[in-house]
């Protein structure tokens, strides 16, 4: 009897044993899943701050429009001559024909102009969209292959400065190529992350365009001061429009997908709700 005691008691002692042994396995088992399921749900929080909404894509799509705009400005402006116009007198030759000339960050040109056909109140020759039968001959800037000078109206432009403009207006167009390429795969992920570059790109861009109009005008003051045997008339002309209105847009888009980064609504930061109940 007392063995049979002995025996049933063990038999318990061993199921309790047993029954321990599980017990934190299925606990474990029980807190590994609900971490599983804190972390998801703390990678779909995440996830969902970082991501673009239907109405933030709206907003960077119609902003990158006015990027591309201003990006499109920016290659006319590079590629085109049109930077400044200079014209002599139209009698100083005292010739029927006279000389108007015009150039760019790349090249130069000169036309022929009857005198004839110029506007009797006009004093200068030209303007360059007159329609004539006069010749114009275009020639590439050499300082960029063989180093030499070019001369117009036994004047020379400034090379060093010249140069010094060229490579602000590329390095604007590769800042600006980086900053689409940003805001394109940030619309593609669906993602903010590719914001913040963009926008330093965008605005960095627009600063170089504005520095190299500020170099290329004194490019054109110091071509002026050279010298003085031929009088000039000079103005610059729409190529330079094109770079400083293109300057002004990248700049705002850039200070535009700064803005969608931001975490609140500079609007209600700068300009809060009035309290209904006051």
């Amino acid at each position: 009897m007392w063995s049979t005691f002995v025996v049933q008691d063990e038999e318990a002692r061993t199921a309790n044993a047993l029954a321990g042994a599980h017990q934190p396995s299925g606990g474990l088992k029980g807190l590994t899943g609900r971490g599983g399921r804190h972390n998801r749900r703390h990678r779909t929080f995440s996830s969902s701050v970082d991501a673009i909404s239907e109405s933030q894509e709206g907003k960077i799509k119609l902003t990158f429009f006015i990027a591309v705009t201003g990006i499109m400005l920016t290659v006319l402006g590079v590629g085109t001559e049109f930077w400044v116009e200079l014209a002599p007198p139209k009698n100083f030759y005292n010739n029927e024909t006279c000389l108007a000339a015009h150039y760019g960050l790349w090249k130069s040109c000169i036309k022929t102009f009857w005198v004839s056909d110029i506007d009797p109140t006009r004093e200068s020759c030209g303007p360059l969209d007159l329609q004539t039968q006069g010749e114009s001959n275009c020639t590439f800037f050499k300082f960029y292959t063989t180093g030499e000078n070019t001369v117009l109206f036994q004047k020379t432009p400034e090379k060093n400065l010249t140069v010094a403009s060229t490579m602000f207006a590329i390095f604007s167009l590769f800042l600006m190529a980086t900053g689409a390429i940003c805001i394109i795969m940030a619309v593609s992920k669906g993602v903010q992350f590719f914001l913040k570059p963009a926008s330093v790109c965008f605005i960095l861009s627009g600063v170089l365009i504005f520095l190299c109009l500020i170099v290329f005008h004194q490019s054109v003051l110091s071509y002026l001061a050279s010298d003085q045997s031929i009088p000039l008339h000079h103005e610059m002309s729409w190529s330079v429009t094109c770079m400083a209105c293109a300057g002004a847009l990248v700049v705002i888009a850039g200070a535009l997908f700064w803005v969608l980064v931001l975490p609140y609504s500079p609007w209600e930061k700068c300009l809060p709700k009035k309290n209904s109940d006051i």
